[in-house]
């Protein structure tokens, strides 16, 4: 049964990751998701509601200080008398895997709005609540970065999109060491391979092999995993992989 005094936060919800996110934490709590488009959530909101949860969908750009901004306030009316347990930024922008010397600066501009600026609004809207949660939270309060190969290997072709999930890593770090003491958990995930979701379904990785595609439900209890786990003990850095990756 879920919460009745504490929500999770969802941004960067889609088709993969972010929809088994949503699912997994709607079982514990009331979930709010964001994403730039409604199409994005619409069908993922209707789906936690006709299974008995409660979800809302709200438009955002984390890019956009002032839209994220807007985006809790108006979560806050949803969820109004709720604390926050969870926040996941799951947000992926500026993918572009092009030659080095065909990049257009404004392309690392996307690229770092996206990811890195975009987790910085995240943060400093969910930190604060997440301080709130502390003293009563059913487990502690927990920020989840979402990251990628590229947050720690830039590979050829790969200039801009490993420069922002580079930078917000750094972040990531940055915040856990701020906010453990503190009580929050501050863990980011690096999910070092293709995920199977619907626009990968024709990609062929690891040679075809059964179980060489990450199964975002299987991310998506792994990051219930993090946020479950006991103060003593916390993670700050995840790396996921199928069994036949190389790396």
């Amino acid at each position: 049964m879920a919460s009745k005094t504490f929500y999770a936060v969802v941004a960067g919800v889609g088709a993969g990751t972010g929809r088994s996110v949503a699912l997994r934490f709607a079982k514990a709590y009331p979930v709010a998701l964001l994403a730039r488009k409604p199409e994005s959530y619409n069908d993922i909101v209707a789906e936690i509601n006709k299974a008995g949860g409660q979800a809302v969908g709200v438009s955002a750009d984390t890019s956009d200080e002032a839209s994220v901004k807007a985006a809790f306030e108006a979560v806050g009316k949803e969820f109004s008398g709720k604390k926050l347990a969870a926040a996941v930024f799951n947000v992926g922008a500026g993918f572009a895997v092009k030659p080095f010397l065909e990049l257009k600066p404004e392309e690392l501009d996307v690229a770092l709005a996206g990811n890195a600026k975009g987790l910085f609004n995240f943060a400093q809207q969910t930190l604060p609540q997440l301080l709130e949660s502390v003293p009563d939270s059913p487990h502690p309060p927990t920020l989840i970065v979402t990251g990628a190969t590229a947050s720690v290997r830039g590979s050829a072709r790969f200039a801009t999109f490993a420069a922002s999930k580079f930078a917000a890593r750094a972040i990531a770090q940055s915040l856990s060491r701020e906010f453990h003491p503190k009580g929050v958990h501050v863990a980011h995930t690096i999910i070092d391979g293709v995920i199977d979701i619907p626009r990968t379904k024709d990609w062929q990785v690891n040679e075809g092999k059964e179980g060489g595609k990450i199964s975002p439900d299987s991310i998506a209890e792994s990051y219930w995993y993090l946020h479950t786990q006991e103060r003593s003990a916390f993670t700050q850095e995840l790396d996921l992989r199928p069994y036949v990756e190389k790396f």
